[in-house]
């Protein structure tokens, strides 16, 4: 006889349920909600799991890719379709929606969510990042030219790497702004020695990705656009597929 299981993952506890073909509850438990025990728990030869679902959230993506990379047949479930639902309950309760999510997994209504392996959530990570700082650096040069256009200081056009030089020449003569300018110009010195960091291990990942390569031959394309088309296109083809 093959068994469904709802998960209903809270930050500290995932409350689990498992129930059989003709929906009747076979059991419940509480677990910490960490893959290996979830996997642990789910795991028992008494179970034929034909399906594992969870709604999609904060967490799901990690138990998911742990759920998987163990051979359990997980289901990540799109989150309106199971709170409308999970809505019809008359009480609310996680022991609840564990039950709801395992009878809607076991006849079939639910909408699955593509759910990125988890190197490609590592490339996206980079990416996100590497912008971040990007983005933070230039807010500062940007507030930097503000605040000396108030004392009528122009910095002009000016390429990354002669910024902070204009700008120690535009304040040299004005002591009690060159030391406020000098803390921001430190500030953006970090901002842009990790953006550059994080821009060499962008490079190195991009060299060693066989797909990427070849994206970079099509003109315009380098290698940040090859990265997150990669990491947007993602499948888990080719990887090792859970037991049904």
């Amino acid at each position: 006889m093959r068994h469904y299981a709802g998960l209903d993952v809270s930050v500290k506890e995932t409350s689990i349920c498992i129930v059989d073909e003709t929906g009747k509850i076979c059991r419940e438990l509480k677990v910490t909600s960490h893959p290996e025990h979830l996997a642990r728990a789910l795991m028992d030869p008494v179970w034929q799991l034909a399906r594992v679902g969870l709604e999609a959230g904060p967490l799901s993506q990690w138990l998911f890719d742990g759920l998987w990379r163990a051979g359990l047949p997980a289901i990540c479930i799109e989150t309106l379709h199971a709170k409308a639902f999970l809505k019809a309950q008359v009480n609310k309760s996680e022991r609840n929606d564990a039950r709801g999510i395992a009878q809607m997994v076991r006849v079939g209504l639910y909408r699955p969510v593509h759910v990125k392996t988890l190197e490609s959530q590592n490339r996206r990570a980079l990416l996100t990042a590497r912008k971040l700082l990007q983005a933070k650096a230039i807010a500062i040069e940007n507030d930097i030219r503000g605040l000396l256009r108030n004392f009528g200081l122009k910095v002009g056009a000016v390429g990354t790497i002669k910024f902070e030089e204009r700008i120690r020449e535009l304040v040299e003569r004005v002591p009690d702004l060159e030391e406020i300018v000098a803390c921001l110009l430190a500030a953006r010195r970090k901002l842009r020695e990790e953006f550059t960091r994080l821009s060499g291990k962008l490079v190195s990942v991009v060299r060693d990705d066989p797909v990427c390569r070849r994206l970079m031959t099509i003109p315009g394309v380098g290698a940040v656009t090859a990265l997150a088309f990669k990491s947007t296109i993602d499948s888990r083809r080719g990887s090792r597929i859970p037991r049904q």
